[in-house]
C-alpha cells in the first residue's frame, strides 16, 4: 500500500512533479553539475524521498524477528509522536532548530484553531522561530535544492531581464509570489541548460500553477531566504506606491482657501473652506503614500510641520537623521494637518490648542503597520497659520529583533548581557539618549527570557510592540506607573520589565523586585554606564541597595554603518582628530579608514553613503569588586573609579566599542565623533 502524501506532495504530483525528480541532477554526478555563472554549484546531499518514511532502527537486543524488548520513551521520541507525520518538524527537532515545548504549543495551538495547514507552517509563524531555517528544512524535505545566495547574489538585472521576457500577467503573479529568476544552469545528465528560480517557499500550491503556465522547457525552483529574494525584486522592480501615482496623474490646481495674497486680505480659513479643501484627493493620497512610502523606506518617525511660507513640510527620520521628503505648496497648511488629524484616533480634528495622541493602522505589503501620532501646538512667524506639528511613529512589528545577536553589540558587551539575562533575579539597565535603541535592546532581551513556565510582566507607556507570552500593561490617567509596580508585586510576577525610573519612589520599586527574587529590566537616561549608579544614588537610594540589586548597566548609541557597495577608502585622514578619537599613530599609519561613498545612483543605500544603524555600547557588569566600591562609597560615588575598574576587568568604553567598528571597516570617524563626542 502506497505512503500517503501530504497537501504539498499531492499538489506537486498534480502538476507533473515527481518530488524526486527535481533531485535528478543531485547525487553522484552533483559536483559535475555546473551552475552557469555560478562557479560550479555543488548540490547539498540528497535528502531521504520525501513519500518514503524513515527505517526504523533496530535495537542491538532485538531478537531474530527483529522485535525489540520495551525501552523507556525519550522525550524526543514523545514529541514526534505530538508532531505525527510532519516530517519537517521531526527534522527540526532532531537538528534543535525548534524546541520540543515550542512545537507542543504549535500542535495546540493547531489544533484550537482547527486550520489546515501543515504544523510547519504554524511553527514557521512563531515570532521565537526562525522562519527561514524552517522553510529551508521544508524545502529539503520536498527535495529543493538550496540556493546558494552567500556566495552568489542574484543580479538584479538578471531578474529584470528574464522578468520582462514573460507576459506581464504571469510577471506579476511572480513578483507577488516572490519568485525570483536566478541563473541558469545545466541539466544532467542532457547537458540542457534550464533556468533557476529561487523562492522563499517553493511549496506552495498556487506558485506550480503559475510555473506551469510560463511554458518553460526546464527549470528548477529553489530554496532562499525571504530577505534575498523581496530585497532583488524590489531593485529590479520597485514597488509603486499606488498613492504617489495618483497625485502626479492628478491636476488639481492650487487652492488659496479664503486667503488672497492678491488682494492683500488676512483672515484665518473658515471651517467650510477647510473642510473643503480636506476633500481634495490629492491631500487624502498625500497622507496615504507618505505612510506607505515611510514604512517601505525603513522610517522611525514622520515630521509633518507648517512653515511661515504657508508651506507644509514632511520630513523622515531614517537611520536617526531627518532628511526632506516632501513640501506640499498647495492649499492651506491645516488642510493638511486636518486629513492627517481626522485619520488619527482619538484625536479631534478641531482641538487646536492642546497636546493630542492617538494613533493610526494600515495595511502595507501584506502587514499590519501601526503608527504612533502625536500632536502639538506649535508658534508660527505667519500669524495667519495656526500651526501644529504632527509626529508619527512607525511601528512596524517586522523590524523587532529578538536574537540579541542581531544587535550588532560587540562580543565582550553581548557576552556580558547574556550573562546578567539568565541571572534569576537582579536589575539589568540600559542608559542613553532617546532614540539610541533601548526599547529595541529590551525587547530582545526579554525574547530571550520568556518562556510557558514564567510570568513576565511590562510596564510601559505607551505600549509600542506586541511581545508574544508577555503580559503588557499599559498606563493611563487611571493607572500611574508607581501605581502599577504596586500591583505588579501581587501579580505573582518572575521577570519584570519597567520602561523608565523616572524617581525615586519608581526607583526604589524597581530596586525591590530585583532584590526579592525577581529579574527586572528597566532604562535611565545618562551618558554612560558609571553615572547611573549616582543618578540612582541620587535619587536617595542607599548604596548598599544598589550595590546588591543591579547586575548590569548597559549605555548604548546607534552608529550608522557605511553602505558595503559604495563605501570608498579615506586617502586623507585627519590625524588630529584620529588621535582625539583614541587611536595611536601607529594604528593611523597601519589602519585602513573608509567614508562614505559619494555615488549618488547607489542602489543600495540611495546615495547616503550610510545603510542600517548598529549598536555600540559599554557593558558595566557588577563583579565583586565593583559592588565592593558601591558600597563603601561615602557622600559621592566615584565614576571614574568604577569606570577604570571595569575597563581592567575587560569592558569596553563607548568610545572604545566605536573605534573597534572604524577598525572593522563599518563606520566611520566622523561617525563616531558624532555619536561619542564627550565620552572616554
Amino acid at each position: 500500500m502506497a505512503d500517503r502524501q501530504t497537501p504539498e506532495e499531492t499538489s506537486l504530483s498534480a502538476h507533473g512533479f515527481r518530488v524526486q525528480s527535481l533531485m535528478d541532477d543531485v547525487g553522484d554526478e552533483a559536483g559535475a553539475s555546473g551552475w552557469v555563472s555560478l562557479n560550479n554549484l555543488s548540490a547539498p546531499p540528497p535528502e531521504p524521498p520525501a513519500d518514503r518514511p524513515l527505517p526504523a532502527a533496530r535495537s542491538r537486543d532485538a531478537g531474530g524477528d527483529g522485535a525489540a524488548p520495551p525501552a523507556r520513551v525519550s522525550s524526543t521520541v514523545a514529541m514526534r509522536g505530538v508532531a505525527g507525520q510532519d516530517r519537517v518538524v521531526n527534522a527540526l527537532l532532531s537538528k534543535g532548530t525548534v524546541t520540543e515545548e515550542i512545537v507542543e504549543a504549535a500542535t495546540k495551538a493547531k489544533q484550537q484553531s482547527g486550520i489546515k495547514e501543515p504544523l510547519w507552517r504554524v511553527l514557521a509563524d512563531n515570532p521565537k522561530v526562525d522562519r527561514d531555517a524552517v522553510f529551508a528544512q521544508a524545502a529539503l524535505t520536498y527535495a529543493f535544492r538550496i540556493a546558494p545566495v552567500k556566495d552568489r547574489e542574484p543580479d538584479a538585472e538578471f531578474v529584470k531581464t528574464v522578468l520582462e521576457s514573460f507576459p506581464e500577467e504571469l510577471r506579476n503573479e511572480l513578483i507577488d509570489l516572490s519568485v525570483a529568476p536566478y541563473a541558469y544552469a545545466q541539466d544532467q545528465p542532457t547537458g540542457m541548460l534550464k533556468l533557476v528560480f529561487i523562492t522563499d517557499d517553493p511549496m506552495r500550491r498556487d506558485l506550480q500553477r503559475v510555473m506551469q503556465a510560463l511554458e518553460l522547457e526546464r527549470f528548477e525552483l529553489c530554496f532562499a531566504p525571504r530577505v534575498v529574494v523581496r530585497g532583488v525584486l524590489d531593485q529590479a522592480f520597485p514597488r509603486k506606491n499606488k498613492y504617489l501615482e495618483r497625485i502626479k496623474d492628478s491636476d488639481d490646481p492650487a487652492f488659496d482657501l479664503g486667503m488672497s495674497f492678491e488682494s492683500g486680505e488676512n483672515k484665518l480659513l473658515d471651517e467650510e473652506a477647510l473642510e473643503a479643501e480636506i476633500s481634495r484627493s490629492s491631500l487624502i493620497n498625500l497622507v496615504e503614500a507618505m505612510l506607505v512610502e515611510a514604512v517601505r523606506m525603513g522610517v522611525s518617525d514622520i515630521h509633518v510641520y507648517p512653515n511661515a511660507k504657508r508651506k507644509t513640510e514632511i520630513h523622515f527620520r531614517l537611520d536617526g537623521r531627518l532628511q526632506h521628503w516632501h513640501t506640499e505648496e498647495k492649499g492651506h497648511p491645516e488642510a493638511l494637518l486636518a486629513v492627517l488629524k481626522d485619520n488619527a484616533i482619538n484625536v479631534d480634528r478641531f482641538e487646536r490648542d492642546t497636546a493630542q495622541d492617538g494613533f493610526i493602522q494600515r495595511w502595507v505589503d501584506d502587514t499590519l503597520i501601526r503608527y504612533r501620532v502625536s500632536v502639538l501646538p506649535i508658534a508660527n512667524a505667519n500669524p495667519d497659520v495656526r500651526a501644529e506639528s504632527i509626529v508619527i511613529r512607525v511601528l512596524d512589528d517586522r523590524k523587532v529583533l529578538t536574537d540579541l545577536a542581531k544587535l550588532g553589540l560587540l562580543p565582550g558587551a553581548l557576552q556580558q548581557f547574556n550573562k546578567a539575562i539568565r541571572q534569576p533575579n537582579g536589575m539589568v539597565i540600559l542608559t542613553g539618549p532617546t532614540g539610541s535603541g533601548k526599547s529595541t535592546t529590551l525587547v530582545a532581551a526579554l525574547s530571550q527570557v520568556v518562556s510557558p513556565e514564567v510570568n513576565v510582566l511590562t510596564v510601559e507607556d505607551p505600549v509600542e510592540y506586541m511581545i508574544p507570552g508577555v503580559r503588557q500593561i499599559k498606563l493611563s490617567h487611571k493607572l500611574s506607573l508607581e501605581g502599577a509596580l504596586r500591583a505588579i508585586l501581587r501579580h505573582d510576577p518572575d521577570i519584570v520589565m519597567v520602561g523608565e525610573m523616572r524617581d525615586k519612589d519608581t526607583a526604589e520599586l524597581g530596586v525591590k523586585l530585583a532584590n526579592t527574587g525577581h529579574l527586572t529590566f528597566s532604562t535611565l537616561h545618562t551618558n554612560d554606564a558609571p553615572s547611573a549608579v549616582s543618578r540612582l544614588y541620587k535619587m536617595g537610594l542607599e548604596p548598599f541597595l544598589i550595590a546588591y540589586a543591579i547586575n548590569l548597566v548597559v549605555a548604548q548609541r546607534l552608529m550608522r554603518t557605511l553602505c558595503e557597495d559604495c563605501k570608498e577608502v579615506d586617502k586623507e585622514v585627519d590625524r588630529l582628530l584620529a588621535e582625539q578619537m583614541g587611536f595611536s599613530p601607529d594604528e593611523i599609519e597601519s589602519l585602513t579608514f573608509y567614508k562614505a561613498g559619494s555615488t549618488k545612483n547607489c542602489p543600495s543605500c540611495k546615495g547616503r553613503g550610510y545603510k542600517g544603524r548598529r549598536a555600540v555600547a559599554e557593558a558595566l557588569y557588577f563583579s565583586p569588586k565593583i559592588r565592593e566600591m558601591i558600597v563603601e562609597a561615602g557622600d559621592t560615588i566615584d565614576e571614574d573609579g568604577i569606570k577604570a575598574q571595569a575597563v581592567k576587568e575587560g569592558m569596553l568604553t563607548l568610545q572604545a566599542s566605536a573605534r573597534e567598528l572604524v577598525k572593522m571597516g563599518e563606520t566611520t570617524l566622523d561617525e563616531m565623533l558624532r555619536v561619542t563626542a564627550g565620552e572616554s
